[in-house]
């Protein structure tokens, strides 16, 4: 089968064609709900982005200028990536979304800006709605963050820097910045584009500021979309090819094989694509998730179907991502007959026998991909909103249709 391009690879193409001293193509790019809500944001600041053809979006850079207004959805990658483009934006741009939107964390980043002299007006709790007053310019120099909320903190302010005045040192204090993956994507997409970017120091990233080139992005496949296709091979003992997947990737593709591997699968890189099979058999697992978050649902469905107890650890910041997934699967995974605890950090989930139930998806895309998960084992699951999966992936229904009706 084939997928749609990464979210995250075509949400930072995009913001770095935007800086770009000249025009810009996104190949392969993504076309879901996210995407669109961050091509039309930098449209409202004045750059083109032409997204007409399906196969490749055409970036035109312009000065930035408001007054502008960005709907952010419930995409945190908008939410983070952008108010730093705003700064260097002529006049105020104005951020909010959707409801959820304003419970997930934002004041990282927002007190980071402020320090390195940008002016925001945000919600008492330091996130949406905010204004951001630009003016035409960031300083940039040194700021301080606590990034263990997200990785998309230290990725939004990397992003911009090398448009910062003095470009940016910046250094992260808490608790390990999580998806650590996600923020070497950053700096080699920043790389590529021609920053020089020095992460030489643990927790410290030095941004030169300099000029970003325009060029062609070629958006890989997406990993984490591929998650639940991967995890229907495993459940059923069949077989699901993801194509076009290229030899190097930017996406944690050796960590992920290694994870279904010891959950029972054989996964294979071949001219083909990548490959996964089911064994017969689901193993539970310990396994720290930090690095791979976005696939916890999945991988908590599969843990509720193998042949024995897993625990799974190190995803604190997921209670922030679209919905409080903890707390969700916890609760989802409980109703369906699955033995859970609830940690701070992560949930252990002993397999016990499930019945049909509806499965709340809270508006969670990623919780929709848990539940078709389980439902191909067990009768009778319903998802209660199949179409929050638009925000990343449009076509899994139908893709998901088609796959098990081939099966």
């Amino acid at each position: 089968m084939r997928l749609p391009g990464s979210k995250s690879m075509t949400a930072r193409a995009l913001v770095l064609a935007a800086l770009a001293d000249g025009p810009g193509e996104i190949e392969r790019p993504l076309r879901a709900r996210d995407t669109r809500l961050m091509a039309a944001g930098l449209q409202a600041l004045g750059v083109g982005v032409d997204t007409a053809a399906d196969d490749r979006w055409l970036v035109t850079p312009a000065p930035l200028l408001g007054p502008a207004r960005v709907d952010v959805g419930l995409a945190g990658t908008i939410m983070r990536f952008l108010p730093p483009v705003a700064g260097l934006a002529q006049g105020t741009v104005e951020f909010d979304g959707d409801p959820h939107a304003r419970n997930r964390p934002l004041r990282p980043i927002v007190e980071a800006l402020r320090s390195l002299g940008v002016s925001i007006d945000a919600s008492p709790a330091g996130g949406l709605p905010l204004t951001v007053c630009g003016a035409g310019q960031v300083d940039g120099g040194e700021a301080v963050i606590d990034a263990s909320g997200s990785s998309q903190f230290v990725s939004g302010l990397l992003l911009s820097a090398p448009r910062f005045a003095k470009g940016l040192v910046l250094r992260h204090e808490g608790p390990p910045v999580p998806s650590a993956p996600h923020l070497r994507m950053t700096t080699h997409m920043l790389r590529a584009a021609g920053a020089r970017v020095d992460e030489s120091v643990p927790d410290v990233w030095a941004v030169e500021p300099g000029a970003l080139h325009g060029r062609t992005w070629v958006i890989e496949p997406d990993l984490s979309g591929a998650a639940p296709f991967f995890a229907a091979a495993m459940v059923t003992g069949g077989e699901v090819t993801l194509a076009g997947w290229p030899a190097e990737s930017w996406q944690p593709v050796r960590t992920v094989a290694d994870l279904l591997t010891e959950m029972g699968a054989t996964v294979e890189l071949t001219d083909a694509g990548l490959t996964v099979r089911g064994t017969g058999s689901l193993h539970g697992v310990t396994a720290d998730l930090s690095d791979i978050s976005e696939l916890t649902p999945v991988i908590a469905a599969l843990a509720a179907l193998a042949d024995g107890p897993s625990e799974l650890r190190g995803v604190a910041h997921i209670r922030g991502h679209e919905t409080d997934r903890i707390a969700a699967l916890a609760a989802e995974l409980t109703k369906v007959g699955a033995g859970v605890t609830e940690f701070p950090d992560g949930l252990r989930i002993e397999p016990r026998p499930l019945h049909a139930t509806s499965f709340e998806t809270y508006a969670d895309h990623r919780m929709a991909h848990a539940a078709a998960v389980i439902g191909l084992s067990v009768p009778g699951i319903e998802l209660t909103d199949v179409a929050c999966t638009s925000k990343t992936l449009p076509e899994f229904p139908e893709l998901w249709q088609g796959l098990v009706a081939r099966s």
